[in-house]
């Protein structure tokens, strides 16, 4: 199935998934205020499951597919993740999430650790410990083909789209006030806008751009790299050291064995090909 089919298709899962994991918010609230302090990796061995926060309409890196499976970039590395810890890649809960909660549900204890292509931020490790990168990027900016914004400049009092709670939303907000901010809670809400026609552009992470741009040939990502390069990477709650150390055991076993670049090469190669290189988005 093409990428854009993807985008369209899954709305209705990714949706019905996302009300599913907000119902179960009673469990969740008891979970957390029964570990207050986190949970270790004895206590994840313990029952028998990892719950971690991905996105379900982020393709190629989080998303929820035609049959209601988990797919994406950090969804083959949270399989790893659990098949080392709990011995199968089936004993994580995936937890979907958007871009505004991520630190919350990481901070509530409603997930164990969040993969959900989270940039690390100073403002954010206020809030959580991030673990070793896995991806680099940098933001960019997609505009349409007959009308592109090659410069940030050309965004002056025009309506820009972007997600809430990501570094896209907090580059303009601090650095480019003149820019008029339209904002969305789902990445399929804020493509949707952008196709209707509701903003002159769309700033996001310019891997998940390039990914989509190049299934919507009537867009291009005329502004490839805006600002400096940023890491992502996985996230626990503050001082949960144990956890964190493990994680960050793993991520480096992950680039050292190859892991890291075959999760790669089955999800990311199939929509970049040749036109972005391995060494350009993997934090090895």
């Amino acid at each position: 199935m093409q990428l854009n089919a993807k985008f369209k298709a899954l709305l209705a899962s990714a949706a019905i998934a996302v009300g599913l994991t907000a119902c179960g918010g009673g469990s969740g609230d008891a979970q957390s205020s029964q570990s207050s302090g986190a949970a270790t990796v004895a206590s994840i061995k313990e029952k028998g499951v990892i719950r971690i926060g991905v996105f379900g309409d982020k393709p190629p890196f989080g998303y929820v597919d035609a049959n209601g499976n988990n797919q994406g970039f950090d969804v083959e590395i949270a399989k790893d993740l659990a098949k080392d810890l709990l011995g199968s890649p089936d004993k994580v809960e995936f937890v979907l999430t958007e871009a505004a909660n991520r630190v919350e549900y990481v901070r509530s204890g409603k997930v164990d650790l969040i993969l959900a292509n989270f940039t690390k931020t100073p403002e954010r490790a206020e809030a959580v410990d991030f673990a070793d990168p896995y991806m680099k990027v940098a933001l960019g900016v997609v505009s349409p083909k007959d009308k592109p914004i090659t410069d940030v400049a050309q965004l002056k009092d025009q309506t820009l789209l972007v997600n809430k709670g990501t570094t896209a939303d907090a580059f303009f907000t601090k650095s480019h006030p003149e820019v008029k901010l339209l904002k969305f809670d789902q990445n399929t809400e804020t493509f949707d806008a952008l196709k209707d026609g509701r903003g002159v552009a769309l700033a996001h992470d310019n891997a998940l751009l390039w990914a989509w741009a190049k299934e919507n040939p009537n867009f291009e990502v005329a502004i490839g790299n805006l600002g400096p390069a940023e890491f992502i990477a996985p996230a626990v709650q503050k001082g949960n050291t144990d956890l964190l150390n493990w994680v960050n055991g793993e991520i480096a076993a992950m680039k050292k064995d190859g892991r890291l670049k075959a999760a790669y090469e089955k999800t990311l190669l199939p929509v970049y090909g040749e036109k972005v290189k391995p060494e350009e988005l993997l934090a090895e």
